[in-house]
């Protein structure tokens, strides 16, 4: 997608200088803008942040036992049954 189309939002901040000229010069060993530089660094963090809170990892035998419980259903027990028996006395009519 070129630039031109790419919707812009502005972000604003009031930050300690030291951490402002730290960023800086972290961008300029870099060879990056501040701009290109923050985006890198904070854009890498929120989709780490967001991978680890909406992504759940399995071991590998938990997956085969998530497959299997799909493939396979186990019974509903009797506390299951009474639960569904509740919800649909609940929402009936709805």
């Amino acid at each position: 997608m070129a630039q031109s189309q790419i919707e812009m939002a502005r972000l604003e901040a009031r930050i300690p200088a030291q951490a402002y000229e730290q960023m800086q010069r972290a961008a300029k060993l870099r060879g990056m803008t501040l701009t290109g530089y923050l985006l890198a660094t904070a854009g890498e963090d929120a989709r780490r942040v967001i991978e680890e809170t909406e992504i759940m990892r399995l071991s590998r035998e938990d997956q085969i036992r998530f497959a299997e419980a799909l493939i396979d259903p186990p019974q509903p027990n009797a506390k299951l049954a009474r639960a569904a028996k509740r919800h649909a006395e609940l929402f009936r009519g709805r």
